[in-house]
């Protein structure tokens, strides 16, 4: 860490550390929309964020877009405490396993979160939600598996689905290596990897594969989206209409591309036998809609399901787990679901 980021990472800490009355009267009037509030510590964040011009997820190019990514993750995530982190090759794949302190060597028996990140199908790997995957299984007691899928625009569409898909088949195939009870295997991720979880939980129960729970973070899940979220929360809260625009056209290269089932889940005839899914949505995100909107068609499928938006929240809060207060509150939380969602035992 050079200089520069270690002096960013120390302002970025201590005011978001600040009372919060503190932080209403640095970032100003409250943020009021559709009839939420939002947090203080990350109107303030955005404000810090809008100044030194980082104030959304967009970079000039992908390269740049990506190392900004990981540099912003870097500075909100802070250094978080895990039993242990083992290196893995998954069907092929970079993966880093998460094993919950307390928890014995691998033995049989334990629950895992197979974990795909989010980063518009262009940005994300496993170092950029290194912070929240250790949070989540040092919380929820579930070991966590994150997958680095292929992206875009190296590797075309639908390359990630069928990584997702290969991961997933990899983790039964392997279960007993790792130490994993098949009964008690999950599917998560945040935004693009929220899409490709859920498309991935789709894909198990057409071919009758086991899974038991799905943690869908802020999913996107239609891609021509004409929401009242996403004109009310798509500028100056991190993620962008016009940020999703230019990832949607780098990702997706043809009208092909854009119909395709994995891109519209929306429309898709949704299997019997779905795993229980836990939706979370964030009140000042322009994909919160499209997220509460698969939530009640999982619901009319007849999927057991429980919504959970954090109103005071943006896009992204899941990263934030080393800074503030008002997002680690909400990953907890999540966490704390997911231990019951997976049932897992000491």
């Amino acid at each position: 860490m050079n200089l520069r980021t270690t002096v960013e990472a120390g302002l970025v800490k201590t005011v978001m550390g600040l009372p919060a009355k503190a932080q209403r009267a640095l970032s100003g009037r409250p943020l009021v929309l559709d009839g939420q509030t939002l947090a203080p510590d990350l109107q303030l964040m955005l404000a810090l964020q809008k100044l030194a011009r980082k104030g959304d997820l967009r970079g000039a190019d992908v390269i740049s877009g990506r190392a900004a990514m990981k540099a912003n993750a870097g500075l909100v995530g802070g250094r978080q405490p895990i039993g242990a982190v083992r290196e893995l090759t998954v069907a092929g794949l970079p993966a880093r396993h998460y094993l919950p302190h307390g928890a014995r060597a691998v033995r049989a028996g334990t629950p895992l979160l197979l974990f795909f990140h989010g980063g518009g199908f262009l940005y994300g790997d496993l170092d950029s939600h290194d912070a929240p995957c250790r949070v989540l299984a040092e919380e929820s007691g579930v070991p966590v598996l994150s997958v680095e899928y292929r992206v875009g625009p190296e590797a075309a569409f639908p390359t990630a689905f069928d990584d997702a898909e290969a991961a997933l088949r990899w983790v039964h195939d392997n279960a007993a290596e790792l130490g994993v009870d098949p009964a008690r295997i999950g599917v998560g991720g945040d935004s693009a990897g929220g899409n490709i979880a859920a498309w991935t939980a789709i894909v198990a129960a057409r071919e009758g594969l086991p899974l038991a729970f799905q943690l869908l973070i802020y999913p996107c899940v239609d891609v021509d989206r004409d929401t009242e979220s996403l004109r009310l929360f798509g500028e100056g809260l991190y993620l962008t209409a016009e940020g999703m625009q230019e990832f949607t056209e780098s990702y997706l290269l043809t009208p092909e591309d854009r119909a395709d089932d994995r891109m519209n889940l929306l429309d898709v005839k949704l299997p019997d036998g779905l795993a229980p899914a836990y939706v979370v949505t964030a009140g000042f995100d322009p994909l919160r809609d499209e997220g509460e909107e698969y939530a009640r068609l999982l619901v009319d499928a007849g999927v057991e399901v429980e919504l959970r938006r954090f109103v005071d929240q943006i896009h992204g809060f899941l990263n934030i787990v080393g800074v503030g207060r008002s997002s680690r509150a909400a990953v907890l939380e999540i966490a704390g679901r997911l231990r019951e969602g997976l049932a897992a035992r000491s």
